[in-house]
């Protein structure tokens, strides 16, 4: 199984959510190969967030490695599955899609958490530290679901 998670600019939510996914699939015993990547291009070859990786670090999990990069048509062919952060990133996604087929493979992270209350997981950026770990709860929250998606085969 490879997994994309995809945000805007790929500094903050989808490298914490592939950190979470990488650690989590490891520590589980799960062949899962993970990358992210952001609509825009803007942070290009940049590290996380440094708010993003204190927030990882406070749970254990090391996300310094990571380093952002663009979403391509091609990943469309390199993933099962690419898990947009919010609706914006889930449209550009759609919209990058070679055809209707692979375009189902893009969907919301959160719809592994349906009993979240939010289904968009909101970008910290402007904000403090509290921002980037509530982050990190919603997404520790959809990794959850979607392991036991993968575990069931569904």
């Amino acid at each position: 199984m490879r997994i994309l998670t995809v945000c805007l600019g790929n500094i903050c939510r989808s490298p914490m959510a592939e950190g979470v996914l990488r650690h989590r699939a490891r520590t589980e015993g799960l062949a899962i190969v993970t990358d992210s990547a952001g609509t825009s291009r803007h942070h290009t070859g940049e590290a996380p967030d440094p708010r993003a990786q204190a927030a990882m670090r406070r749970q254990g999990i090391d996300i310094a490695d990571l380093r952002a990069r663009q979403v391509l048509p091609a990943d469309f062919d390199r993933f099962d599955l690419l898990l947009a952060m919010d609706a914006d990133n889930l449209h550009d996604l759609q919209q990058l899609a070679p055809d209707a087929a692979r375009r189902d493979n893009a969907m919301l992270i959160m719809d592994f958490a349906p009993r979240h209350a939010l289904r968009e997981v909101p970008d910290p950026y402007y904000g403090g530290d509290a921002g980037f770990d509530a982050v990190y709860r919603m997404l520790d929250q959809a990794v959850t679901g979607l392991l036991a998606h993968i575990r069931h085969g569904r």
